[in-house]
């Protein structure tokens, strides 16, 4: 490459600009750091003034400051500088804000280097020389991204207002099937049945279907089944009058009086006692009660909506749940899926809890880097949505800025949710050791199911039982030790570069 002669000689110690000669939109700012104000020279002469607002540093530290001053949305950083290495000035500018796109750029390539360049979170990797129409290209590519970004982020908000009903997000087949058969019951029903996996959003389906009945202008009473004791069951339900036993001064109106010309939601029915079972299944037939203590029994007019998060059919077997009140229930039964097979509904909910998150603590808006993405995006989410909603709320309390990254998340999701065999990359291994781990965390994500475990992996189960028992035998040797998923811990450091780079990467995708 031809080097020009530097025009400013205040390059050699510290950052200096050239500002835009035209008015007409905002030039994206820019930061070089090299120690060669060749280099430096080189890109602010190449690029186009009116899109690009170069700044450039020779000493690390300065542009670290200068970075951490102006946060520029691109930083080409020479990977070889005077007392630090390029990966360890990645690691603090990106701690300085994550959602700055780091290049790293070297003389000497190195496949490595290149990789951990982009685990530790590294937009791309160059490598010199480069040609000025190489890195017009390559800027080009870069700002074709970023403005795809910044168009995905409008889309998902506009999604978000279209995909969104009382509360409920969601764009996939499953949700919107869903989505479908509350809008068609709600005008109808006079009781429903809820079932899904804790976190699923059985409560928000409730509320779904209350809002768009005819009864929206009525009372939407929530009863947590599982946090009144057996013996208060019957009084909190149906009320008591005065009397009716020790400590009763007054009459007390219950739960489903209180519903009346609205809607109430009974929780984890499946932890109501048998007994109040069969009171509730009188309701349910005769829109009657009988406070506890009264004679007489009173009209009442309430929809009934009850959800658990149990196995129905399991329940029913186990003396949970009465069948002949399961029966009455599953007229209109709504099931819910799991976060894990809607993963097409992850961008949206991000975006709505986010939105959320952000007006709550007076943000302007919160923002994910891509390998925080990759990261919720891979987690299988045991908690559903309810855990989903918990690990961003944790990310938006944990980051310092706006832009939450993945150390932001709670251990659970980053540790789980780094991209496959990141984990593994700090030990050299064989082959045939990565497809026994690999099979060993599919094995786990379906709770030991050989037989689903094959069909995922594509293989016969005779295979998955040759793997798993191979492993075992490699156990018995003392040259060899395979790191179970419980024990393994962080990613341990190693060497990798031609350069000496010398830390592992964090699985930054």
């Amino acid at each position: 490459m031809n080097w020009r002669n530097p025009k400013d000689a205040s390059l050699a110690s510290s950052p200096v600009s050239t500002e835009p000669l035209s008015s007409g939109g905002t030039p994206y700012r820019v930061l070089v750091i090299d120690d060669d104000p060749l280099a430096i020279q080189l890109v602010m002469d190449a690029l186009d003034r009116e899109i690009f607002n170069v700044s450039g540093s020779t000493d690390a530290q300065a542009g670290l400051q200068w970075v951490a001053r102006h946060r520029p949305p691109l930083v080409l950083l020479d990977l070889v500088m005077p007392g630090v290495t390029g990966m360890e000035l990645l690691e603090q500018i990106l701690a300085t804000d994550p959602g700055i796109d780091v290049i790293l750029v070297t003389g000497d390539y190195s496949t490595d280097s290149a990789v951990q360049a982009i685990q530790r979170g590294a937009y791309d990797y160059w490598t010199k020389p480069l040609s000025i129409e190489h890195l017009h290209e390559k800027l080009a590519k870069w700002v074709r991204d970023t403005k795809a970004r910044q168009q995905t982020l409008g889309l998902d908000r506009e999604l978000l207002r279209t995909f969104q009903c009382e509360g409920i997000v969601g764009r996939s087949p499953l949700m919107l099937e869903v989505l479908s058969k509350i809008r068609r019951i709600a005008p109808h029903f006079q009781t429903a049945f809820v079932t899904g996996e804790t976190g699923t959003g059985k409560e928000l389906a409730a509320r779904a279907i209350h809002f768009l009945s005819p009864a929206a202008s009525g009372p939407f009473v929530v009863c947590n089944c599982a946090a009144i004791a057996e013996n208060l069951f019957e009084s909190e339900l149906f009320g008591h009058v005065r009397g009716a036993f020790t400590g009763a001064y007054q009459d007390k109106q219950g739960l489903v009086e209180a519903a009346s010309g609205g809607t109430l939601f009974l929780d984890e029915i499946t932890e109501m006692p048998l007994a109040t079972q069969a009171k509730l299944l009188r309701l349910l037939q005769n829109r009657e009660i009988q406070p506890v203590g009264s004679p007489r029994p009173k009209r009442i007019e309430v929809r009934i909506v009850a959800a658990t998060n149990r196995d129905t059919g399991s329940a029913v077997r186990d003396n949970k749940l009465r069948d002949d009140l399961y029966y009455r229930l599953s007229t209109i039964e709504l099931k819910l899926p799991r976060l894990a097979d809607r993963k097409e509904d992850l961008p949206l909910l991000m975006r709505h809890f986010l939105d959320r998150f952000a007006a709550r603590y007076k943000k302007t808006g919160f923002n994910l880097t891509r390998r925080a993405q990759v990261a919720l995006a891979r987690y299988s989410w045991p908690g559903n949505i309810r855990e989903l909603e918990n690990a961003l709320d944790h990310g938006c309390m944990m980051a310092g800025q706006e832009i939450i990254d993945l150390r932001d998340l709670p251990e659970q999701v980053w540790a789980k949710g780094l991209p496959g065999g990141l984990e593994d990359t700090a030990e050299l291994v064989s082959m045939r050791t990565m497809q026994v781990r690999h099979s060993r965390r599919v094995l786990e994500q379906v709770a030991g199911n050989r037989e689903r475990a094959a069909r995922i992996l594509e293989i016969s189960r005779t295979t998955l039982y040759r793997l798993l028992l191979g492993e075992a035998k490699d156990q018995l040797r003392p040259s060899l030790q395979i790191v179970s998923m419980k024990s393994r811990g962080p990613v341990p450091s190693y060497e990798v570069g031609a350069r000496g780079a010398d830390n592992a990467g964090t699985g930054r995708s």
